[in-house]
């Protein structure tokens, strides 16, 4: 069985990633009903952890959901009994209980589909964080180029200003109107008249 087929089997209700009761016994090769009865007669191993039983909101959705995607089929009818949705460890449990070598081999692919999806998800959640934490660099670049940006401004605003300031007193000094001058006193001895 190909993984990605089963992974689109795989949903999540209640923050659990579960599978459908039609689609493990479609994949185990019996009937749901059959499923279902080996479930009722073993419900020992079924706690909650393991397996949820939906209510019809629940299930009506899903199969909505599935319809849209052309994973249910349109006649399918989740019946008086309700729909079953199991954990990992519940289809693990279920191997216990359908014991033909075709659901052992369903089994093994399934595990493996649910433990290729975990580690998609962990892959992701890491890359993800990778992202977040270079994005955050990025953001204390950007404030720090702001600052920078805003300090050189605050620099050259002072240094127009001094440049200002010579310019207006090279302008003072070339507009000062030269005063009269003085006779320049004669260099030498004066006679006394």
């Amino acid at each position: 069985m190909e993984i990605a087929v089963i992974q689109n089997k795989i949903y999540e209700i209640r923050g659990l990633r579960v599978m459908l009761d039609f689609d493990l016994a479609a994949l185990y090769g019996v009937e749901t009903r059959t499923l279902k009865q080996a479930v009722r007669r073993n419900i020992e191993r079924f706690p909650e952890d393991f397996m949820l039983q939906l209510s019809s909101e629940e299930a009506n959705c899903l199969i909505n959901i599935g319809r849209s995607q052309n994973v249910i089929p349109p006649d399918y009818n989740v019946g008086a009994a309700g729909m079953f949705a199991f954990t990992e460890e519940g289809v693990a449990m279920l191997s216990g209980v359908l014991r033909s070598k075709a659901a052992v081999q369903a089994n093994i692919a399934i595990m493996r589909a649910f433990v290729a999806m975990r580690n998609y998800i962990a892959t992701t959640t890491t890359v993800t964080a990778e992202l977040a934490e270079i994005r955050a660099k990025l953001a204390l670049l950007e404030r720090t180029d702001e600052d920078n940006a805003e300090a050189i401004n605050d620099l050259s605003e002072d240094m127009r200003k001094e440049l200002d300031n010579i310019y207006q007193a090279i302008a003072a000094l070339s507009i000062k109107t030269p005063q009269a001058r003085k006779q320049p006193r004669p260099i030498g001895y004066k006679k006394s008249e």
